[in-house]
């Protein structure tokens, strides 16, 4: 029986037990305060009901157990999160919306960082099974194939998964769990794709022929190549947009100052450029120290990119409210945790009011997270 199955069966253990304690009608009220539901500690419960047990001779053979019970049923909700790293500020965000969460509740939440290796996190996810101390994974893939095995282990151990803004399983086109028993927050990165060439086409109005540049996230990752190839088929498709370059840009602006610099030596005439907002903040420097101009699309609604699109520096950003879907995705750990009835999968770009962030949708809109 998994850890919120005997909270749950505590729970009605003890309520059975009180009851018979302090007898019929008269003693509701005590009744109600011996529940431990909101007590996130084990020692205030008890107490309070340790007397009352005491106190009934015909129930002496069973007060060992109901204290035991009742103990299990105060541990706090335990909740793993492997998330990409723990220096990523994407994932940190991911993080303050789960740790939002757990004090809303007193909940006990652990980050597992694997430093953007797919390996060492399902290392982290396999030992984690075997301690059995958690109640629920939520877990950010950093390789959404590679991981389907331990999340699979995971769901059969009993432990309730939620995966968090990358697809678990082959198929970067839906937000539809892929692996049975599996709960998805986020947004298909095929979508992602094609509305950030989307931005770019929009960016190209009135410049023909427009010559776009794209820096791709890690050629390595799956996730990076699904949303890379519906950039470049959407581009392909549109009149008089041209696709002149295709750079690794990862998600650093380091990295995006490099291979913006690589693009402006190769290419003389950028009209749109897009990639990560990380990578975008390093092409903006690029392009300052080229003395060229250029349209400009973030990958994400950090707050340096939010900022910079309102500021008229940027062209857009593709937005997203990243704390608020962590919060979302531990909200729905609990709910499955606990016997609840959760949602297959829940689409984060609902959280926003419109993901093509330019200047006249962006309003008030605060970014969630920083570069």
């Amino acid at each position: 029986m998994t850890r919120p199955m005997l909270r749950l069966a505590a729970l009605l253990l003890s309520f059975g037990l009180v009851a018979a304690a302090c007898g019929g009608g008269d003693g509701d009220g005590d009744q109600a305060e011996s529940l431990p539901t909101e007590q996130p500690t084990q020692a205030e419960p008890a107490a309070t009901d340790a007397p009352e047990m005491a106190d009934a001779p015909e129930m002496a053979d069973e007060t060992e157990p109901a204290e035991e019970t009742e103990t299990m049923a105060d541990e706090p909700l335990r909740v793993a999160f492997f998330g990409f790293a723990a220096a990523n500020g994407f994932a940190q965000a991911t993080w303050a919306g789960i740790q939002e969460g757990a004090a809303a509740i007193g909940a006990e939440v652990q980050f597992f960082d694997p430093v953007f290796d797919a390996n060492t996190q399902i290392s982290q996810i396999q030992d984690a099974i075997t301690a059995g101390d958690w109640d629920a994974f939520i877990i950010q893939a950093n390789d959404g194939n590679a991981v389907v095995p331990v999340i699979e282990e995971a769901l059969e151990a009993g432990i309730p998964v939620v995966g968090e803004f990358t697809p678990i399983g082959p198929d970067y086109s839906t937000i539809e769990p892929q692996v049975e028993g599996l709960i998805f927050v986020g947004a298909a990165p095929v979508d992602n794709g094609v509305i950030l060439a989307e931005m770019a086409i929009d960016a190209c109005e009135g410049i023909n022929p427009c010559n776009v540049a794209f820096l791709e996230g890690f050629r390595a990752l799956p996730l990076d190549v699904a949303r890379t190839g519906a950039f470049h088929s959407t581009i392909a498709a549109a009149d008089g947009v041209e696709l002149i370059a295709s750079f690794e840009g990862g998600y650093l602006p380091d990295t995006g100052l490099s291979a913006a610099q690589d693009v402006f030596v190769a290419h003389g005439d950028v009209h749109v450029m897009v990639g990560s907002s990380q990578a975008i903040l390093g092409a903006e420097q690029a392009a300052n120290d080229a003395e060229v101009s250029v349209k400009l699309i973030g990958n994400g609604g950090a707050r340096q990119a939010v900022d910079a699109v309102r500021e008229g520096r940027w062209h857009a950003v593709f937005l997203d409210a990243e704390r608020d879907a962590g919060r979302t995705a531990f909200e729905l750990a609990v709910q499955a945790a606990t016997g609840g009835n959760p949602p297959s999968s829940f689409d984060t770009t609902t959280l926003v009011p419109n993901v093509k962030g330019t200047a006249d949708v962006i309003g008030d809109f605060e970014g969630q997270w920083d570069s």
